[in-house]
């Protein structure tokens, strides 16, 4: 069943087997293996079933480092999480991204691949994705666009697929009907009150934005609050434990990572389309299409001791012809959503032979649409043109240059880290304060990387790499990066308590009932999209509890 905490009608405390704190992909994936069993879940969560100003703005904070990071903009705090919003991206990680490497300092999971293998399988289920198979760090569904071929000891390309699932959209009517999960919506976790002694959790206290409050007791808890809140959570649990549950070596924020990502050239030829075209994500096939990205190899990464990345080549248009943007205008009046290439076809048959075409069913009438028609008809000739490109699978304007953007994975860090700041949001909270940092792995790699793309890349289209300045030797620029909404690392996992902490079944070193699922807890993050990572942890640890819960049973 699903309850909005607001009601007041509704329990103010309420008694589980498992608390699960976070309904994004991992909590939910939790929660589904337990619907239908004879344990109460209590999956708490902090919105509504879609986004709202008010709850978005408890993710307000501050950011010291460099580069900056809004930790109010790169999350969403709804049923289903950020996972409302997300790309889709699925791919497993590899033994290289989760091993030891002796180049990269605090490397290594306690987990190998073959560890997370089943769980990797069961995740396609959640993900919607059952029918593609996986090897070790890539899908081996064939990618809509066969990508050209480079030097195997440089570059590769490892395929990825698009999830069709919205978590919250798609697991929300299972929730509504199961008698034995309890969905808290507006609840929000302010503090998980420990036993004196810190070794075991004896409640969590809730509370609304309107001023209600209450408890939740169970058996076990567990976090999945994302990278970011995940560990202000544990600091803020402070009344028993001073420092933040799991915190009795202060790494509880530490290791903070991202996924870095920049643009590091421009490419600059005749040819674009047969290197551009395969990663643009346009023609997938089927309900769940499968494309490349173009990696570093990894005897690239060992040869050169560097993190793993990722580039996209991205064709930059050359200026739009009149009538290509005027049906772009029309378009977007009518429909923003609607297929582009269905535009081109229907419309540019009413331009180049007059012919009556019926539009779009039920489509707003505004004063600019006639004015908007007009144009597309005296562009005509450009319309048919791009038509014509797009029917020999080519971009509907031809393109001026490429822009070689990069995705990295960022070398874990202890100086980079997320603590509790001196403001509060609106329920008395202490908010965060992110302070992001790169090392100079991360530049060395960035500069490498750089090199090595940019060279393959000109090789295959006899063209000409122009490296951006702020990457040259002794520039000394500010790193022009940005995160992509990847928090990792702020509750890593390790089997030493000195060095993580969560341990390999992630439950919090020294909390017996206590545990913490989702991305804070990789200890390295690869290049890899995390979700299909998080749903495979999610699917580990749910199998985990229900064992516990089995055994409680028995005694």
């Amino acid at each position: 069943m699903i309850i909005d905490y607001l009601d007041r009608s509704s329990p103010e405390d309420f008694i589980a087997d498992v608390c699960i704190i976070g309904a994004g992909p991992a909590g939910i994936s939790i929660a589904r293996s337990f619907i239908g069993t004879s344990r109460r879940v209590c999956l708490v969560e902090s919105g509504g079933l879609a986004g709202e100003d008010r709850n978005q703005r408890l993710y307000e904070g501050t950011s010291i480092g460099l580069p900056e990071l809004d930790p109010a903009t790169s999350r969403m705090r709804a049923f289903g999480g950020s996972c409302n919003v997300w790309g889709g991206g699925c791919i497993p990680l590899s033994n290289l991204d989760l091993g030891p490497r002796d180049w990269v300092p605090h490397s290594g999971w306690p987990l190998n691949y073959e560890d997370l293998e089943p769980y990797y399988r069961r995740a396609r289920e959640v993900c919607g994705i059952e029918a593609h198979e996986f090897v070790e760090g890539s899908f081996l569904t064939p990618p809509a666009r066969t990508p050209m071929v480079f030097d195997a000891g440089k570059l590769i390309n490892q395929n990825f697929v698009l999830s069709p699932v919205f978590f919250g959209e798609a697991y929300r009517a299972e929730f509504e009907q199961a008698e034995n999960i309890t969905v808290l919506l507006h609840a929000n976790l302010l503090e998980l009150e420990a036993v004196e002694s810190g070794s075991s959790v004896r409640r969590a206290r809730i509370g609304a934005l309107d001023g209600r409050r209450g408890t939740i007791r169970a058996r076990n808890y567990v976090l999945a609050c994302g990278g970011i809140e995940n560990a202000r959570l544990l600091l803020l649990s402070n009344s028993t434990m001073p420092n933040g549950l799991g915190n009795d070596h202060d790494l509880v924020g530490r290791y903070f990572m991202d996924h870095p990502s920049g643009k590091l050239g421009t490419l600059f030829t005749d040819v674009p389309d047969p290197l551009t075209r395969p990663y643009d994500r346009s023609g997938g096939k089927g309900p769940v299409p499968a494309f490349p990205e173009l990696c570093l190899s990894d005897r690239a990464v060992q040869t050169h001791q560097l993190l793993s990345g990722r580039v996209r080549p991205v064709a930059v248009e050359a200026p739009v012809p009149k009538g290509v943007q005027a049906l772009r205008d029309l378009k977007r009046a009518i429909r923003p959503a609607q297929d582009e290439t269905r535009a081109l076809e229907g419309i540019a048959r009413v331009a180049m032979t007059g012919d009556a075409c019926d539009g779009q069913q039920g489509a707003p009438r505004k004063q600019n649409l006639g004015k908007l028609g007009l144009r597309v008809g005296l562009g005509s000739w450009d319309i048919a043109h791009a038509v014509w490109r797009k029917w020999a699978n080519k971009p509907t304007v031809k393109s001026d240059h490429v822009d070689v953007i990069g995705y990295f994975e960022q070398a874990p860090n202890p100086d980079s880290r997320v603590t509790l700041g001196d403001e509060v949001d609106a329920l008395g909270q202490r908010k965060i304060c992110i302070d992001w940092r790169l090392t100079e792995l991360d530049w060395h790699t960035y500069r490498t990387a750089a090199n090595l793309f940019g060279a393959e890349l000109a090789n295959s289209c006899a063209g000409k790499f122009q490296i951006e300045p702020w990457l040259q030797e002794g520039a000394g620029a500010t790193p022009q990066v940005r995160g992509t909404a990847h928090h990792l690392g702020t509750t890593r996992m390790s089997d030493d308590p000195q060095q993580g902490v969560v341990d390999r079944q992630c439950r919090v070193h020294g909390v017996d009932n206590l545990y913490v699922v989702g991305s804070s807890v990789f200890p390295t993050g690869g290049w890899a999209f995390p979700t299909f990572t998080i749903v495979a942890l999610s699917m580990r640890l749910a199998e985990h509890l229900r064992a516990l819960a089995d055994v409680a049973i028995m005694l």
